[in-house]
């Protein structure tokens, strides 16, 4: 028997109830809707009988900043199981967080940093953290492993790491395990991969590699903080994994990396959001430009672009650290020094002239490799929360040096008169690296699911798409817009649940033409409208 949907039958029951006439209602029975016949769903030549999804957060179902069961409920691979069933696939299960408030207790604490702490909400302005804590302890006993071994924060050569799973681990500085997969972990010495196989899956997906330069990222390209995943290691792991998937008879599908500039992370912050309306910022313009006044022939005699002015009729970009710049921290101070002019601008802030060599050092210190932002520049989505405010580490500093707190003040203040560290802000150098490591990676990947025989997902491609005008799918356009766009939550990285199911809709699309299945063509894709772009702060 075919499967039958009828398709505008509500609209059909609701234009029968609001006729006004007779004439409105002859008239549809006149012309009744059209039915729709789809084909039966078939599997084609895949086996779903036991669905294994290995990844990271995307896998997890990461969202908000946070894991929470809603989230986990609307995870990519869980929809997909929900439509594998339909075609001969068993059950799901996932290590389910304890609550909706999302975030871990470590031996009944919250960290002191913020990690791991709850989602974020909508408070009405912009995200915010959901008051609370979490009742997830990451060192309760192992659920044990799961069908979703989707675990947050994990690179390539992770999932082939046999310490990752071990609460010991969590307590090395820096912790060498994952506290989302010691959750699910085996056994302290079992490795994410071994544990996916254990289960002896017939079908996996997956999606691993963003990790491998999200960081280097996000971190404003710090390698100090992280870096990205050498071509050799990403390769030799994602051989191994995929190496191992052939040998074990798996079918699957895969997906590469999405170029990290065309997330909202990277995007929403502008260059230019210093605005002279600000009572703040606006009546400070004078002065400020009188400041740089002092260091803009330094400037101009070097480069030019360094040179840094504030409009007073238009925004003005912040002031930044440019690591690729040469520094002339030496030529500035040299400069300053020798300016007979110089003792008479200190004057203004109440300084005497023996105090010119001392502010010409820590001019020459601070502005060094200094430039104004402009559009090449991406800041990253936290930096909206420092720009303007007042860096009381800096303020410490200089009254250690002997100027005044009010004026240790005024040139503390970031992206104004202290320059954005590194941290904050994507460089074109650094973004230059993270494209050719994301196109060596993705080369990595499609080499490797071709070689499996895989169904293969170009999600870099749709990423673009969501940021060049967005995505259409059913009734609903996606964009990469913080909070407007509905494909992205509100961390500015992992997308919602309605982003999730535009991705399991690709993702079974792959599957049918690797695989003869026919999701699409039977109508069996998800209508992602079902689906929220946000979570509100009260869930069961």
């Amino acid at each position: 028997m075919k499967n039958i949907k009828y398709i505008l039958l509500t609209a059909v029951l609701v234009g029968f109830t609001a006729c006004n006439d007779e004439e409105d209602f002859e008239d549809q029975l006149d012309n009744p809707t059209e039915e729709v016949v789809y084909p039966d769903l078939t599997p084609g030549t895949a086996d779903f009988s036991n669905y294994v999804a290995i990844g990271n957060s995307l896998t997890a179902g990461f969202t908000d900043n946070a894991l929470f069961i809603a989230s986990q409920e609307n995870s990519m691979p869980n929809m997909l199981a929900q439509k594998f069933a339909l075609a001969g696939g068993g059950t799901f299960t996932q290590p389910l967080m304890d609550d909706n408030i999302g975030g871990l207790l470590f031996g009944g604490n919250q960290n002191e940093d913020g990690s791991f702490g709850p989602r974020l909400y909508f408070d009405g302005s912009g995200p915010a953290s959901l008051p609370g804590m979490s009742s997830t302890e990451a060192f309760a006993p192992s659920l044990g492993s799961q069908n979703n071994m989707g675990v947050p924060g994990a690179a390539s050569f992770h999932l082939l790491y046999d310490g990752y799973g071990n609460p010991a681990n969590l307590l090395t500085d820096p912790p060498t395990a994952n506290p989302y997969y010691v959750r699910m972990a085996s056994a302290p010495n079992a490795t994410i991969l071994g544990d996916a196989l254990a289960q002896q899956p017939t079908f996996v997906s997956l999606w691993i590699g963003n990790n491998d330069v999200l960081g280097y990222a996000t971190s404003g390209g710090d390698q100090t903080v992280a870096a990205i995943t050498p071509q050799a290691t990403f390769e030799g792991s994602i051989n191994a994994i995929v190496g191992a998937l052939q040998a074990a008879n798996v079918q699957g599908v895969m997906a590469n990396i999405p170029y990290v500039t065309t997330i909202p992370h990277f995007t929403t912050v502008p260059y230019n959001p210093l605005d002279p309306t600000n009572p703040d910022f606006g009546p400070q313009i004078p002065l400020l430009n009188s400041i740089f006044g002092a260091l803009n022939p330094i400037f101009n005699a070097v480069d030019p672009n360094r040179a840094i002015v504030f409009s007073e009729t238009e925004a003005s970009a912040v002031v930044i650290k440019d690591e690729s710049l040469d520094n002339i921290s030496g030529t500035i101070i040299a400069a300053l020094n020798a300016s007979p002019t110089f003792p008479g601008f200190i004057a203004q802030f109440g300084l005497p002239a023996e105090a010119a060599p001392l502010v010409a050092n820590l001019l020459g210190a601070t502005y060094g490799q200094t430039r104004q932002a402009n559009a090449n520049d991406l800041l990253v989505l936290p930096s909206s929360s420092i720009i303007g405010t007042v860096n009381m580490e800096s303020v410490a500093a200089l009254m250690d040096q002997g100027l005044p707190q009010a004026l240790a003040g005024q040139f503390s203040v970031e992206g104004v008169s202290l320059p954005l560290e590194d941290k904050w802000v994507l460089i074109p150098t650094e973004q230059d690296e993270l494209q050719i490591a994301t196109d060596s990676f993705n080369e990595t990947l499609e080499a490797a699911a071709t070689s499996a025989g895989f169904a293969f997902v170009d999600a870099n491609s749709l990423m673009q798409q969501l940021d060049n005008g967005g995505y259409s799918d059913g009734n609903f356009i996606l964009t990469s817009s913080l909070v407007t766009g509905g494909a992205f939550s509100l961390d500015g990285v992992h997308p919602t649940a309605r982003g999730y199911a535009l991705l399991a809709n690709e993702f079974m699309k792959e599957i049918d033409e690797t695989y003869g299945s026919n999701f699409e063509a039977s109508g069996n894709l998800l209508d992602i409208g079902n689906y929220p772009t946000n979570y509100p702060p009260q869930l069961p």
